[in-house]
């Protein structure tokens, strides 16, 4: 697939890194001695930038991961907590729990498929991104901890109540967000929490392989599918399929499906443009 150049928009993250490279976007939390703990402004940029990222032509997929020993490690207590029990009021505190939910919010709405490649401790908001992600890889010393009701909070926080127990089951959901125990890698595979699990030294390759598939695959399908697995979780079997139904139409005047009829014709992989 070749992609169009887009407006350079990676120099304004300045809180996290980020490069875009063969149609994949990788986000990098880098704040390796403090596990990668999220910072407001960090909050804030990934919410606009999981909005901004749809418009770009040159991004098929984004990947997001940590450096150094952890994925991340939650919210900072120092740059959140401090500042918001020292000096901010009950509003305060809305508009920042609003703002992190809203991370989650546009990662599930944005049409491109995103992928946690976790390769330590995922914790507290670190493991609600990771759970908002479409794709979670996990090496062998990755785990999730939701931490929240651990320190006196409700173990819901940021979408996490309406996430996890899709994906695990109401029981197991309960059991993760009230006790916040470790839950490791392989529980997390045996939960269906991790699409796989890998050798620590495999994460990388095994990361960029997924990324490099969904990139070069027919990204419109890869869009609609994302769109409807979020949308229907609140529709009724009637709405589900209709939705269904003008979403594949549409899609059956796409480009990329006419290319696939023409591809098998001439015994060939189709070349898709995501069109």
């Amino acid at each position: 697939m070749t992609y169009r150049a887009s407006a350079p928009f990676t120099s304004q993250w300045r809180h996290f890194r980020f490069d875009v490279a063969d149609g994949v976007a990788t986000v990098t939390f880098d704040r390796p001695d403090r596990l990668n703990a999220l910072t407001l402004d960090v909050y804030a940029d990934l919410r606009d930038l999981f909005v901004e990222i749809e418009h770009h032509d040159d991004v098929a997929v984004v990947v997001i991961r940590g450096e150094g020993r952890g994925f991340c490690s939650g919210g900072d207590v120092e740059d959140i907590i401090g500042r918001l029990l020292d000096g901010g009021d009950q509003r305060d505190v809305l508009e920042f729990t609003r703002m992190t939910g809203s991370v989650v919010q546009r990662m599930r709405e944005c049409p491109k498929p995103i992928i946690a490649a976790l390769n330590g401790v995922a914790a507290g908001a670190g493991a609600v991104i990771a759970l908002a992600s479409d794709f979670r890889l996990l090496a062998r010393s990755a785990s999730f901890r939701f931490l929240f009701s651990a320190v006196g909070l409700a173990g819901a926080d940021m979408g996490c109540a309406w996430l996890l127990p899709r994906i695990v089951g109401l029981g197991r959901a309960t059991e993760i967000l009230m006790l916040g125990d470790k839950v490791t890698a392989d529980d997390a595979f045996t939960y269906g929490l991790a699409n796989k699990v890998v050798d620590n030294e495999a994460l990388v390759d095994e990361t960029a392989a997924l990324a490099r598939r969904l990139a070069e695959g027919p990204t419109f399908a890869y869009s609609a599918t994302k769109l409807l697995l979020t949308r229907e979780a609140d529709m009724s079997l009637q709405a589900g399929i209709e939705l269904e139904a003008w979403t594949q139409a549409y899609l059956m005047r796409s480009s990329d499906h006419a290319e696939f009829f023409k591809a098998q014709a001439e015994k060939r992989p189709p070349a898709w443009t995501g069109r």
